[in-house]
Formats: C-alpha cells, structure tokens, sequence
C-alpha cells in the first residue's frame, strides 16, 4: 500500500500554469511555483501575494526549491518512458502489445489484461474496429464544436467592426462638435461685434448732435454776454452820456435770440439695443435647445426594404437599380420602401434632421413598433410624403393631408415629443413650421425613411449642422 505520504501524480504541477514544475521556487507560507510564473504573476497583480493563500511574500526572490526540481525531473523522465511505452503499444502492466480495447473501461488491453480478474465479465473489440467507431463519434461531437467556433469567430469580427466603427462614430462626432460649437462661438462673435458698432454709431451720432448744439450754446451765450457787458457799462455812464446813447442801448437790449428748444432724442436708445440682444438670446437659447434634444440616428439594416441601398455608416438611404439579396426576416419590410431607425422611442424629446436634397420622392416620420412589416401598412405611421411635385401629411389608416409650400426644402428637421404627443416637421434653413400631427402615444415609435430616387440618397445628420 502507498504511504499516506507519497506524491500524487497532481503535485508536480505548478497550480498557475498546470504543467510540470520548471525551475520551482517556494515561498513562506510553503506554496511553490515556477519562477517564470510567479513573477508574470506577480507583475499582473502588482503585488507579492502567493497565487493560492493570497499571503504576502517577504521577498522577491523566493528560494529555489531544489528538492521538488529533482522531483519533478525525476517524473518528467519517468513519464517520458511511460509515454514511449505506450507511444509503441505496450501495456504498461505486462509489457504486451496493445491488440483489444475493453468497451467497458474505454481504454486499450493486451490479452493477458483481457484475462485478468480486473476486466471479467468486460466486453472487447478489436483495437483498429474501436478507433474507427470513436473516431467517428467524436468526428460527430466535433461538428457542433466547429459551428460554435464560427459563430464565436463571426461574432468576434463584428464586435471589433463595430469597436472601430464606435470609435470612427465618436471622432467624427467630436469634430462635428467642435465645428458646430465654433460656428455659434463665431456667430456670437460677428453678433457682438455689429451691435458694438451699432452702438458706436449712436453715440457718435448724437454726440455729434450735443456737440453742435453746445456750440450754438456758447455763440449764444456769447452774444448775449457782449450785450449784457454793453448794457451794464452804459448804466455806469453820466447822465448825459447815458441819455444819449439811451436809444441805441434800449434797441441792443431787446434779445432777438429766440430760446433755446430742448433737444428730444438724444438719449442712447438703450431699451432698443438690450432688447434685441434679448431677442437674439432667445434665439441662441432656441438653437441650444434643439443641441440638447438631437438625437443622432443609425438606420437599421434589418428592416431595410430590399430594394433600398445603405451607406456602410448606415446614415443615408437610396433606391438600388434592383431587389438586394437579404434573408426575409421579420423585422424587415417585404411592401413598403422604407428603412427604420435602430433606436426606438417612448418618454422624451427627440430631434434629428434628414438631407432630402433633390430626391424625386421621400416619406419621412415615425412608425410604431408593431407596425406590420410584410404586406400593406394600415395604421401606425405618421409622416411626410413627397411625390411628383406634391406634398402630402399622412397618419395611417385615413388621414391625408396636401399642402404646398414656397419653396422645395432641402432638409426637413423631425421633432417628436413623445409625452405631449406631439410630431412636428420644420424647414431648419428657413425656420419655417411645415406640419405638426397631434395622437396620444402608447407604444414606442421607431424613426422610418423612405426613398424613390436613386441617384439623391436621404442622409440622416448626427449634428444640427
């Protein structure tokens, strides 16, 4: 019988990389490691601590453990043979050839093991009849293994095309950013600027104003003080001398200066130029709040009618020359032209603007989530149409709206307020209201696209540009 004390086969092995011991050091608390592995171990770890009992080393440089490397040589060796032997078929209890495989301990025996007491009763088989029927089976298990690793590998690429694109997203969102933030630092810039030098020009304007007037002032009072000196020295006079110039004095005396009128209007027209610059920040604060509700949109392939074509950014939409060849899921429209967005809606306010251009026909709006995909679409959307010139505000099943407008946008800005119940559409170019539908939300609602034109795509932007 073994001692109680005797190695097992498992004790050789080094518990971070399970492989023989190469070069064991051990540590205080008597765990031993290879040395390779502690120190990878411990550079992860920033820290000394033993990989099993988590104790702290009072050293980097642990000890050799001479005694388990002589162990581990001993039963790398050993082992070397016991492979070889059974590398050339050799039983390893009796040194026979392999030529039986025992069905019931699944493993190769030689004849003198068929006999023996330890496989009585056991059921064999030639050993070649075996490995055919294992490999087999195993060739069996094997398949699903290979299809999970595709998968797994399929999925991997993916996630890393969609990091890169994540990554691509956020840049090219930065930049837009920045542009955006820049144009309105730039706008209030220019704003500042025009109504400094409005400004300026007001007061140029009235001290100019003040400037000349003070001047008739002074020639008036001028004049005046000529003539009260006059006055004044002929009452000091004698008598005859006073009465002599008496009549030439009382014609100077009697002013023919008319009184001075007070000027109305001089005053900087302070009110006017605060309230314009309130009226402008009312402006900025409109702009800033539709900043704060935009949503950026991704289209979703999956629901994209197999006759439409979307950019590799999934932003723009347009009519391909023929039907694509995808698979007829259910998220996918099979009737209707259209493409949703990925990202759907149901509490909040949301914003995003969509570049028609020329596009000979679009239709623009929400859908909701349970909008029927395949066959015709009888309730659940609201949204712009435009076709063969004509404009037209649509909410599925029966309401249809035409309109007209001056001119043909070139970008229709889609506002939802989902808890007011509200779907708006605005020309951003010329801030002008173009339709509002009014319905009571339950559900969540998807952003949709649709394109009759193949050379102008529909581009949903990421910024308010």
């Amino acid at each position: 019988m073994a001692s109680k004390h005797s190695l097992q086969e498992e004790d050789f092995f080094c518990p971070v990389c399970s492989d023989i011991f190469q070069d064991p050091v051990i540590l205080s608390c008597s765990h031993s490691f290879c040395k390779v592995c502690l120190k990878k171990f411990w550079k992860q770890k920033e820290s000394l601590e033993c990989p099993v009992c988590s104790r702290i080393s009072s050293t980097e440089e642990p000890h050799c453990n001479l005694i388990l490397k002589k162990l581990c040589e001993a039963f790398s060796e050993g082992k070397s043979q016991r492979d070889s032997a059974g590398s050339e078929g050799l039983c390893s209890l009796h040194h026979e050839k392999l030529k039986l495989f025992c069905l019931n301990d699944k493993q190769p025996v030689c004849f003198v093991c068929h006999t023996s007491k330890k496989h009585a009763n056991h059921k064999f088989c030639p050993m070649d009849e075996a490995a055919q029927d294992f490999k087999e089976e195993l060739k069996t298990s094997l398949k699903p293994l290979q299809k999970k690793f595709e998968i797994f590998h399929r999925v991997k690429l993916t996630c890393h095309q969609t990091a890169t694109h994540i990554k691509l997203q956020a840049e090219d969102t930065e930049r837009q950013i920045k542009e955006e933030f820049e144009k309105l630092h730039q706008l209030l810039r220019e704003d500042e600027v025009a109504r400094l030098a409005t400004l300026k020009e007001e007061e140029e304007q009235k001290s100019q104003m003040m400037k000349k007037k003070i001047e008739e002032m002074i020639g008036g009072l001028s004049s005046l003080s000529d003539t009260i000196k006059a006055v004044e020295e002929e009452l000091k006079a004698e008598d005859v001398t006073f009465l002599q110039n008496y009549k030439v004095t009382v014609k100077r005396a009697q002013c023919t200066l008319p009184d001075p009128k007070r000027v109305s209007g001089t005053l900087i027209h302070v009110a006017k130029h605060l309230d314009n610059l309130h009226r402008f920040c009312g402006k900025m604060q409109d702009i800033v709040q539709v900043f704060a509700h935009y949503t950026a949109v991704t289209l979703d392939p999956k629901t994209a009618h197999p006759s439409l074509i979307l950019s590799d950014d999934l932003t723009t939409v347009r009519l391909g020359d023929g039907t694509q060849k995808h698979p007829d899921n259910p998220e996918r429209f099979d009737n209707n032209r259209m493409v949703l967005g990925s990202e759907g809606f149901n509490s909040g306010t949301h914003i995003w603007d969509v570049e028609v251009g020329d596009s000979v026909g679009w239709t623009l709006g929400v859908v909701t989530e349970t909008v029927p995909r395949k066959g015709g679409m009888r309730s659940g959307l609201w949204g712009l149409n435009y076709k063969a010139g004509e404009y037209r505000a649509y909410s599925l099943p029966n309401s249809t709206i035409p309109f007209t407008l001056g001119l043909r946008p070139q970008r229709i800005r889609v506002q939802l307020d989902w808890d007011r119940g509200k779907l708006s559409f605005y020309d951003p170019f010329s801030n002008s209201h173009l339709h509002t539908f009014t319905h009571t939300f339950t559900e969540r609602v998807f952003p949709c696209l649709g394109n009759r034109c193949k050379c102008q795509p529909l581009k949903i932007l990421s910024w308010p540009l």
